[in-house]
């Protein structure tokens, strides 16, 4: 029973990695195509050949191993991806490129079939199952050297002859910024942007007034509640004045007369001299007198 349901489990994986697959190679498309290369990019053997690229529209990587390329619709799997490279792994809206040179030795990515530029050339991508058809093209015929036949966008849009030849990169590139030239446009002198700048700072700097003006408020509460809240212990305190018993005073008392008393409680080998002051003057003192006192009996 256990082994039935690993089975089943297994079998149920199978089916959804297939189901993933086939729905993430559903959204690669055929992007750009270049019939006639005379004077544009080269291979790794730095030869020219016409190549096409493929745009992978999703958000997932895109395996394409196994999957099949061809230019003839009677013979769908003419070229089958080879299943042992890394590199048919395509990355989110990334773009792969292949050779139409028709020397599938030379590598993955050069295909057993090459194109007319002398008639319309069909292109076709087929999954690995070899029937289910994901996206095909067909290029007209007469088509010029250098310039390449390709998506408005990439990946979307309609097929047309393109401004710039882009193997490997995004079909629509901006030579411009529309926003910087209509800006300059609007405020060649910058006055606007200096304005809005300042704007901005001081529109910052109000904040921060009215945020730490709260939090020193907030502050201030607080420590009034504190200082009401120890006047309200005083105050309880101060009332128990007066009632304490005779103890507490008798204790208080011999505290100070033994501190006065002992001036060396813990040092008592310390001599302290006190300096006797006397009032008289020498004139009137005895030891300069004239004659003894008379004693009396």
């Amino acid at each position: 029973m256990i082994n039935k349901k690993i089975g089943v489990l297994l079998l149920l994986m199978v089916l959804f990695s297939m189901g993933a697959k086939a729905q993430l190679t559903t959204s690669v498309k055929l992007n750009e195509v270049l019939v006639v290369n005379e004077d544009n990019f080269v291979d790794d053997y730095g030869k020219r050949h016409p190549w096409f690229e493929l745009f992978n529209n999703s958000a997932g990587t895109v395996d394409l191993r196994g999957c099949f390329l061809t230019n003839d619709k009677s013979n769908p799997r003419k070229y089958m991806i080879p299943k042992g490279d890394v590199l048919t792994k395509v990355p989110p809206r990334q773009h792969l490129l292949f050779w139409a040179d028709d020397q599938p030795t030379k590598g993955t990515f050069h295909v057993n079939f090459t194109f007319d530029p002398n008639k319309d050339n069909y292109l076709a991508l087929y999954d690995s199952d070899g029937t289910t058809l994901i996206d095909e093209v067909t290029i007209p015929a007469g088509q010029k050297a250098d310039v390449s036949y390709g998506l408005d966008l990439d990946g979307v849009g309609n097929w047309s002859i393109l401004d710039k030849v882009t193997p490997s990169t995004n079909n629509l590139t901006l030579d411009s910024n529309a926003k910087l030239e209509n800006f300059q446009r609007n405020d060649p002198w910058g006055i606007g942007m200096t304005i809005t700048a300042m704007a901005v700072v001081f529109l910052g700097l109000i904040i921060l007034y009215l945020v730490f003006k709260q939090i020193g408020n907030a502050a201030i509460k607080a420590s009034k509640r504190n200082a009401q809240k120890a006047a309200g212990t005083g105050a309880a305190v101060s009332a128990n004045i007066g009632q304490e018993s005779g103890e507490i005073f008798a204790a208080i008392a011999t505290a100070l007369y033994e501190m006065s008393d002992d001036n060396h409680d813990i040092e008592n080998t310390v001599l302290t001299i006190h300096k006797v002051q006397r009032s008289y003057s020498p004139w009137s003192s005895k030891l300069y007198s004239l004659r003894q006192t008379p004693n009396k009996k």
